[in-house]
Protein backbone atom coordinates (compact mmCIF):
# COMPACT_ATOMS: atom_id res chain seq x y z
CA UNK A 1 0.00 0.00 0.00
CA UNK A 2 2.52 2.58 0.86
CA UNK A 3 4.76 1.27 -2.28
CA UNK A 4 1.60 2.25 -4.45
CA UNK A 5 0.93 5.59 -2.51
CA UNK A 6 5.01 6.10 -3.30
CA UNK A 7 4.27 5.87 -6.87
CA UNK A 8 1.10 8.11 -7.07
CA UNK A 9 3.01 11.06 -5.62
CA UNK A 10 5.55 10.70 -8.01
CA UNK A 11 3.33 10.24 -11.03
CA UNK A 12 1.39 13.02 -9.77
CA UNK A 13 4.47 15.30 -9.02
CA UNK A 14 5.54 14.56 -13.14
CA UNK A 15 2.24 15.37 -13.94
CA UNK A 16 1.92 18.84 -12.34
CA UNK A 17 5.34 19.72 -12.93
CA UNK A 18 5.32 18.75 -16.76
CA UNK A 19 1.55 20.57 -16.89
CA UNK A 20 3.65 23.81 -15.30
CA UNK A 21 6.76 23.55 -17.85
CA UNK A 22 3.62 23.45 -20.68
CA UNK A 23 1.58 26.06 -19.22
CA UNK A 24 4.07 28.81 -19.07
CA UNK A 25 6.85 28.26 -21.84
CA UNK A 26 4.11 27.86 -24.00
CA UNK A 27 1.55 30.29 -22.58
CA UNK A 28 5.00 32.87 -22.72
CA UNK A 29 5.51 32.17 -26.58
CA UNK A 30 1.99 32.30 -27.38
CA UNK A 31 1.74 35.90 -25.41
CA UNK A 32 5.40 37.13 -27.03
CA UNK A 33 5.06 35.50 -30.59
CA UNK A 34 7.67 33.46 -29.68
CA UNK A 35 9.90 36.35 -28.75
CA UNK A 36 13.30 34.45 -28.30
CA UNK A 37 14.48 35.54 -24.47
CA UNK A 38 11.45 35.41 -22.79
CA UNK A 39 10.16 31.97 -24.38
CA UNK A 40 13.76 30.55 -23.65
CA UNK A 41 13.63 32.52 -20.18
CA UNK A 42 10.09 30.68 -18.89
CA UNK A 43 10.82 27.19 -20.07
CA UNK A 44 14.18 27.23 -18.27
CA UNK A 45 12.75 28.83 -14.94
CA UNK A 46 10.04 26.52 -15.18
CA UNK A 47 12.05 23.57 -14.73
CA UNK A 48 14.24 25.56 -12.47
CA UNK A 49 11.43 26.09 -9.86
CA UNK A 50 10.04 22.61 -10.77
CA UNK A 51 13.02 20.82 -9.79
CA UNK A 52 12.95 22.84 -5.97
CA UNK A 53 9.12 22.08 -5.85
CA UNK A 54 8.95 17.73 -6.90
CA UNK A 55 12.79 17.03 -7.42
CA UNK A 56 12.56 15.03 -4.40
CA UNK A 57 9.45 13.49 -4.96
CA UNK A 58 9.72 12.21 -8.68
CA UNK A 59 13.18 13.56 -9.92
CA UNK A 60 11.49 16.38 -11.56
CA UNK A 61 11.73 14.81 -15.88
CA UNK A 62 8.93 16.28 -16.99
CA UNK A 63 9.72 15.47 -20.31
CA UNK A 64 9.55 11.78 -21.84
CA UNK A 65 12.72 11.97 -23.38
CA UNK A 66 14.12 12.45 -20.07
CA UNK A 67 12.51 9.50 -18.50
CA UNK A 68 13.79 7.47 -21.48
CA UNK A 69 17.37 8.39 -21.24
CA UNK A 70 17.02 7.65 -17.38
CA UNK A 71 16.05 4.29 -18.17
CA UNK A 72 18.55 3.01 -20.59
CA UNK A 73 20.92 4.78 -17.81
CA UNK A 74 19.05 2.62 -15.23
CA UNK A 75 18.35 4.65 -13.21
CA UNK A 76 14.43 4.13 -13.89
CA UNK A 77 12.76 0.98 -14.12
CA UNK A 78 10.45 0.20 -16.69
CA UNK A 79 7.46 0.58 -14.81
CA UNK A 80 8.56 3.87 -13.66
CA UNK A 81 8.66 4.99 -17.19
CA UNK A 82 5.51 4.35 -18.37
CA UNK A 83 4.02 5.66 -15.42
CA UNK A 84 6.22 8.47 -15.85
CA UNK A 85 5.15 9.16 -19.53
CA UNK A 86 1.62 9.01 -18.75
CA UNK A 87 1.67 11.58 -16.62
CA UNK A 88 3.50 13.88 -18.20
CA UNK A 89 1.27 13.50 -21.51
CA UNK A 90 -1.73 14.22 -19.28
CA UNK A 91 -0.05 16.94 -17.46
CA UNK A 92 0.60 18.33 -21.24
CA UNK A 93 -2.66 18.20 -22.19
CA UNK A 94 -4.21 20.19 -18.57
CA UNK A 95 -1.15 22.82 -19.57
CA UNK A 96 -3.28 23.04 -23.50
CA UNK A 97 -6.72 23.05 -21.93
CA UNK A 98 -5.54 25.85 -19.44
CA UNK A 99 -4.21 27.61 -22.79
CA UNK A 100 -7.46 27.75 -24.85
CA UNK A 101 -9.07 28.97 -21.62
CA UNK A 102 -6.57 31.88 -21.93
CA UNK A 103 -6.33 32.29 -24.86
CA UNK A 104 -8.64 30.92 -26.82
CA UNK A 105 -8.52 28.52 -30.00
CA UNK A 106 -7.03 31.04 -31.99
CA UNK A 107 -4.51 32.54 -30.40
CA UNK A 108 -2.72 28.63 -31.12
CA UNK A 109 -0.83 26.53 -28.04
CA UNK A 110 2.67 27.63 -28.91
CA UNK A 111 2.97 24.37 -31.08
CA UNK A 112 6.11 23.66 -32.84
CA UNK A 113 7.00 23.96 -36.49
CA UNK A 114 9.55 24.93 -38.96
CA UNK A 115 10.63 28.57 -38.96
CA UNK A 116 10.89 30.31 -42.06
CA UNK A 117 14.84 31.05 -41.12
CA UNK A 118 14.75 27.34 -42.33
CA UNK A 119 11.95 26.78 -45.03
CA UNK A 120 13.27 30.43 -46.72
CA UNK A 121 16.44 28.30 -47.00
CA UNK A 122 15.50 24.76 -47.78
CA UNK A 123 13.14 22.48 -49.48
CA UNK A 124 10.34 20.74 -47.78
CA UNK A 125 12.88 17.48 -47.60
CA UNK A 126 15.70 19.40 -46.52
CA UNK A 127 13.87 21.59 -44.31
CA UNK A 128 12.50 17.96 -42.04
CA UNK A 129 16.28 17.04 -42.03
CA UNK A 130 17.61 19.95 -41.11
CA UNK A 131 14.68 20.03 -38.27
CA UNK A 132 15.16 16.85 -37.15
CA UNK A 133 19.10 17.11 -36.94
CA UNK A 134 19.01 19.72 -35.35
CA UNK A 135 16.16 18.61 -32.36
CA UNK A 136 18.62 15.49 -31.63
CA UNK A 137 21.19 17.78 -31.05
CA UNK A 138 19.70 19.63 -28.78
CA UNK A 139 18.31 16.92 -27.01
CA UNK A 140 21.33 15.59 -26.96
CA UNK A 141 22.82 18.42 -25.52
CA UNK A 142 20.12 18.83 -22.88
CA UNK A 143 19.73 15.50 -21.45
CA UNK A 144 23.59 14.58 -21.68
CA UNK A 145 23.96 18.01 -19.25
CA UNK A 146 20.91 16.23 -17.31
CA UNK A 147 22.79 13.17 -16.85
CA UNK A 148 26.31 14.30 -16.01
CA UNK A 149 25.05 16.98 -13.15
CA UNK A 150 22.70 14.23 -11.74
CA UNK A 151 25.74 11.57 -11.64
CA UNK A 152 27.46 13.24 -8.60
CA UNK A 153 25.26 13.33 -5.19
CA UNK A 154 27.37 16.35 -4.29
CA UNK A 155 25.64 18.03 -7.26
CA UNK A 156 22.21 17.99 -5.68
CA UNK A 157 21.43 21.46 -4.27
CA UNK A 158 22.53 22.76 -8.24
CA UNK A 159 20.73 20.25 -10.50
CA UNK A 160 17.54 22.61 -10.92
CA UNK A 161 19.74 25.83 -11.80
CA UNK A 162 22.05 24.06 -14.62
CA UNK A 163 19.08 21.94 -15.88
CA UNK A 164 16.94 25.04 -16.19
CA UNK A 165 20.10 26.94 -17.47
CA UNK A 166 20.77 24.71 -20.20
CA UNK A 167 17.26 24.40 -21.20
CA UNK A 168 17.63 28.35 -21.57
CA UNK A 169 20.48 27.69 -23.79
CA UNK A 170 19.01 25.09 -26.34
CA UNK A 171 15.79 27.78 -26.74
CA UNK A 172 18.20 30.49 -27.56
CA UNK A 173 19.42 28.60 -30.49
CA UNK A 174 16.41 26.10 -31.48
CA UNK A 175 13.03 28.86 -31.24
CA UNK A 176 14.23 30.27 -34.54
CA UNK A 177 14.78 26.95 -36.39
CA UNK A 178 12.11 24.93 -34.89
CA UNK A 179 10.82 26.74 -32.19
CA UNK A 180 12.43 24.02 -29.63
CA UNK A 181 11.02 20.77 -28.84
CA UNK A 182 13.45 18.34 -27.27
CA UNK A 183 10.62 17.93 -25.47
CA UNK A 184 7.68 15.07 -26.87
CA UNK A 185 4.98 16.14 -23.98
CA UNK A 186 5.73 20.09 -25.05
CA UNK A 187 5.43 19.40 -28.57
CA UNK A 188 2.35 16.63 -29.05
CA UNK A 189 -0.37 17.80 -27.51
CA UNK A 190 -0.33 21.58 -28.82
CA UNK A 191 0.14 20.27 -31.94
CA UNK A 192 -3.09 18.47 -31.42
CA UNK A 193 -4.77 20.93 -30.30
CA UNK A 194 -3.29 23.62 -32.94
CA UNK A 195 -3.47 21.07 -35.69
CA UNK A 196 -2.44 22.38 -39.06
CA UNK A 197 1.47 22.40 -39.69
CA UNK A 198 2.07 21.74 -36.27
CA UNK A 199 -0.22 19.08 -36.44
CA UNK A 200 1.22 17.28 -39.59
CA UNK A 201 4.94 18.29 -38.51
CA UNK A 202 4.50 17.07 -34.88
CA UNK A 203 6.26 13.49 -35.82
CA UNK A 204 9.30 15.66 -36.25
CA UNK A 205 9.36 16.99 -32.26
CA UNK A 206 8.49 13.51 -30.96
CA UNK A 207 11.48 11.60 -33.19
CA UNK A 208 13.74 14.23 -32.76
CA UNK A 209 13.91 14.17 -29.14
CA UNK A 210 13.53 10.45 -28.90
CA UNK A 211 16.55 9.92 -30.76
CA UNK A 212 18.46 12.71 -29.27
CA UNK A 213 17.80 10.97 -25.93
CA UNK A 214 18.67 7.83 -26.54
CA UNK A 215 21.86 8.81 -27.90
CA UNK A 216 22.82 11.05 -25.01
CA UNK A 217 22.05 8.35 -22.60
CA UNK A 218 24.57 5.55 -24.72
CA UNK A 219 27.21 8.31 -25.02
CA UNK A 220 26.58 9.12 -21.39
CA UNK A 221 27.28 4.80 -20.22
CA UNK A 222 30.75 6.06 -21.89
CA UNK A 223 31.84 8.89 -20.38
CA UNK A 224 30.44 8.01 -16.61
CA UNK A 225 32.85 7.30 -14.06
CA UNK A 226 30.34 7.45 -11.37
CA UNK A 227 31.11 4.60 -8.87
CA UNK A 228 28.28 2.25 -9.05
CA UNK A 229 27.24 2.69 -5.15
CA UNK A 230 26.35 6.06 -5.72
CA UNK A 231 23.63 5.37 -8.93
CA UNK A 232 20.99 4.48 -6.19
CA UNK A 233 21.66 8.49 -5.55
CA UNK A 234 21.09 9.24 -8.51
CA UNK A 235 18.03 11.63 -10.51
CA UNK A 236 14.90 9.09 -10.76
CA UNK A 237 16.60 6.43 -8.98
Amino acid sequence: MEKSCHCFKKYFAEMIGTMVLVLFGCGVAVYTGASIVPTALAFGLAIVAMSFVIGEVSGAHLNPAVSLALFIGKRLTFKDLIGYMLAQFVGATVACLELMLLFGREQGYGANVIQPAVTSVYTDGAAIVVAIVAEIIMTFVFVISLLGVTAKTENKGFIGLVVGLTLTLVHLLGIGVTGTSVNPARSLFPAFFAGGDALSQCWIFVVGPFVGAILAALCFKVLDATPKHELADRLGA
